[in-house]
């Protein structure tokens, strides 16, 4: 891990402001569009210091069930969940943020140039060893790993065993109400649960059925009692990232009190710990 880097980027950041203006108007939906920024804004670094600014690093990876044609779980809510976030994290932080993200796989070397990766969808998640060593060593080496949108006890017991492969010797623990994650900047008062905006359009604020109704916030740990992984089981923050300029309601129940706080405290906590 650069921890040259990584000084610099903490030196940059303060306290975010209280609530998020109103939702960004955005272009017609449809498949991963990698071209351009698809109505979000743009803003520039200073050049003295683009290469140090924080990056939001997606994680490629296989799956036993693709959900798309071309495109695998890994590549849900993409690119528009990462273009809102990052331009939410700029916006409300005083953080430097890249304006665009960055796709990796766990075995590309840069991986070690970022603290903090972001995995979603690992309900069907299949690792190579190449990839369990790799995350292995990124985690104990310094790295944060934010897991998220995933549902039930089936795909939890998928990504329960995938992880296990990384670290046998180590169990995902709960993260009470009252951890640091959930009040280092926005002070949450409850452990957010964030649906898909479809589920939350039925009056819902889960999916997949009746044993999802809890969002579940898990951790792992090492040694020395740094939290290397969050979980995120039985909610979506990446879609309360992705769909905000779609609805107003949705913007206001989910994206504005309950994705973007959850997300920036995360952030926030990976890189002050």
């Amino acid at each position: 891990m650069n921890h040259g880097r990584l000084a610099l980027i903490l030196s940059l950041f303060v306290c975010a402001s209280p609530a998020a203006p109103g939702p960004q108007g955005r272009r017609e939906r449809g498949g991963w569009d990698s071209s351009g920024r698809r109505g979000v804004p743009e803003w520039s670094l200073d050049p003295e210091f683009g290469s140090d600014a924080f990056t939001f690093v997606r994680i490629q990876y296989r799956s036993t069930r693709e959900r798309w044609s071309r495109y695998g779980s890994w590549a849900t809510d993409y690119p528009d969940s990462d273009l809102n976030f990052s331009f939410r994290l700029q916006q409300l932080t005083s953080l430097d943020v890249h304006p665009d993200g960055l796709v990796l796989e766990l075995t590309d070397p840069r991986l070690f140039d970022y603290p903090f990766i972001y995995l979603i969808e690992p309900g069907y998640l299949l690792f190579s060893e190449a990839e369990v060593r790799a995350l292995r060593r990124y985690l104990l080496n310094g790295g944060f790993l934010m897991v998220d949108d995933f549902w039930d006890d089936d795909e939890w017991d998928n990504f329960y065993g995938q992880i296990k492969r990384v670290f046998p010797e180590r169990e995902p623990v709960d993260v009470p109400l009252e951890h640091e994650i959930f009040h280092c900047v926005y002070d949450l008062k409850e452990k957010p649960q964030v649906p898909s905006i479809n589920s939350a359009a039925r009056g819902i604020s889960w999916e997949r059925g009746w044993n999802t109704q809890t969002p579940n916030y898990r951790a792992i740990y090492d040694d020395q009692g740094r939290m290397m992984a969050f979980i995120c089981h039985n909610t979506d923050l990446g879609d309360g990232w992705e769909r905000e300029g779609e609805a107003e309601w949705y913007f206001r129940e989910y994206s504005e009190p309950k994705a973007y706080p959850l997300g920036i405290n995360i952030v926030t906590y990976a890189l002050t710990h």
